[in-house]
């Protein structure tokens, strides 16, 4: 590709489309929290409140009643040096056993729907074709049906990073189409076994964060890649991540057609996926800073909805990766075109993207593979994103969850959109003697404030947004920070028998649910 000729096309496209493009690069100013409505709530009548988890986070019961390996099991008993505290997920906080206790917290904070997944290989220990775990299946219908029980919808994500580790000893998983076959297998299983009480779907958690940590970086299981992107034993940080997100989308659009012909009529439920999304601001007021926004979107969040939404990846990643980007035959595209009834948002934080392409930039910035661009936390003239946090990639920035949604409103037709991943982290304080310090969460509630009334400005703009899930109920195996990062709305106490505290921020979300339905229901009145 001709990078100027590139250029000039962007030039007369940015002209053309300025008030898409245009982005204010003034400093962001956080005001004071406030509550997210006055008068009547502008959360429909049917909108979800919720938390989240995952099950490599939060079951535990690492081999426990037939479950097999799963990558991240694998992953943190044999890469030592890869989770900062030299943790596992082998007991997390035991969901799996104390999941009552949990469920009475839930019901506690009046939340209608609870986001967890199903692990993989607890399904499928071997993870091919072959026998079912009975026990698996029995375990989670008991869980789906005591959610149900006290009025929770349960909130199912087919795979959140985790896959039985057999498929990439077998074949490479997600680098493989093998997956496709095995993926739809495994969600027909699911669909049957669960289907008549599920409603709400994912088929897969943050595949943009997986193609790019398991394949460019490494940092994550199977830790593949290349060159300057990190230390690995093998793989192509250049090609791999697109191929690994080639069959994951087509896995998707498999799983997604296998539920709308097969169970959907009957069972009455919609599916959808959820990304991983972060709001971009340009670097500078230069116009190579303003488009490579675009490409910084087109590089992360469009690579997966572009395909499963209008049937092709966006057209910056066409050009500037050419043969190295997968091609879809016109079978799948066909399959692909609107293969999702929701979209599921990740959010926590914006950044600023600088341009790469024409101007230098430090570390793995310049590669095609990130779409030259590279992300700061501050801005040329030295503005932070948001305010700072302890944790080094978090900055609070709530106008950020409005200008995603509102983007993904317009780019992709209004297509209804769940927040399914919101929240804010502090780290671990081990040597703390005061628990009702750390119990006393004023920043996370302040955090959850001020998001959720930019995501009530949003709604009332149009945004067609039907529920917010905080991440997360608990603290939890928080990936490569293993248990020195808390994110929960209740803390729990690794030394003392797992110990769950609620904090400050489980009475606000409490209170801020009953508010908005009483709300609703005296409007309804």
């Amino acid at each position: 590709m001709e990078l100027n000729s590139w250029l000039i096309r962007s030039l007369l496209v940015f002209e053309l489309c300025a008030p898409i493009f245009m982005v204010s690069c003034k400093p962001i100013t956080i005001k004071g929290s406030s509550s997210a409505t006055t008068g009547s709530s502008p959360f429909p009548a049917n909108f979800l409140f919720g938390t989240a988890s995952s099950s490599y986070q939060f079951e535990g019961a690492f081999l426990s009643d037939g479950k097999g390996l799963n990558n991240w099991d694998v992953f943190t008993h044999d890469e030592p040096g890869k989770i900062m505290d030299g943790t596992t997920g082998d007991i997390a906080v035991d969901q799996y056993h104390l999941y009552p206790e949990d469920l009475n917290f839930m019901k506690h904070m009046g939340v209608d729907t609870y986001r967890f997944s199903i692990s993989w290989a607890r399904i499928l220990p071997k993870g091919t074709f072959g026998d079912v775990n009975q026990a698996g299946i029995h375990h989670y219908n008991i869980f789906i049906n005591a959610l149900l029980r006290i009025g929770i919808q349960p909130f199912v994500t087919l795979t959140h990073y985790d896959i039985p580790q057999e498929l990439e000893d077998k074949y490479g998983a997600w680098l493989s189409p093998k997956i496709q076959e095995d993926f739809e297998y495994y969600a027909n299983i699911c669909f049957q076994s669960f289907g008549d009480r599920v409603k709400y779907w994912a088929t897969l958690n943050e595949p943009n964060v997986l193609a790019i940590q398991g394949y460019m970086t490494g940092a994550y299981p199977p830790s593949r890649c290349s060159g300057i992107f990190g230390n690995c034993s093998a793989g192509n940080s250049e090609t791999e991540p697109f191929v690994a997100a080639h069959n994951m989308i087509l896995s998707h659009a498999i799983a997604v057609h296998l539920y709308r012909t097969k169970f959907q009529k009957t069972q009455g439920g919609s599916i959808g996926i959820v990304m991983s999304t972060v709001w971009y601001e340009p670097f500078s007021n230069s116009l190579e800073d303003k488009l490579a926004v675009e490409r910084a979107q087109s590089f992360s969040m469009n690579w997966f909805l572009d395909p499963i939404v209008r049937g092709k990846y966006p057209e910056q990643m066409r050009e500037i990766l050419g043969t190295d980007l997968p091609c879809f035959t016109k079978h799948q595209v066909d399959k692909l075109k609107n293969a999702v009834d929701f979209i599921g948002i990740n959010h926590y934080t914006s950044f600023y993207t600088k341009d790469c392409m024409f101007s230098p930039c430090e570390g793995t910035g310049a590669s095609k593979a990130k779409g030259f661009v590279s992300q700061t936390s501050k801005n040329k003239v030295g503005y932070f994103i948001g305010e700072p946090t302890e944790v080094d990639w978090l900055y609070v920035n709530p106008q950020g969850l409005d200008n995603i949604v509102t983007y993904v409103k317009e780019r992709y037709n209004n297509t209804p959109m769940i927040i399914t991943e919101n929240g804010y982290a502090e780290k671990d304080k081990p040597n703390s003697t005061h628990i009702e310090d750390v119990l006393n969460d004023v920043k996370r509630v302040d955090y959850m404030s001020r998001y959720l009334e930019a995501l009530a400005t949003t709604i009332r703009k149009g945004a067609d947004v039907r529920g917010y899930l905080a991440w997360s109920l608990l603290d939890n195996f928080e990936w490569l920070d293993g248990y020195t990062v808390r994110f929960g709305l209740y803390h729990v106490d690794y030394n003392v028998n797992l110990k769950r505290s609620p904090k400050s921020s489980a009475a606000w979300y409490r209170h801020f649910i009953a508010k908005h339905k009483g709300q609703r229901l005296s409007a309804a009145a």
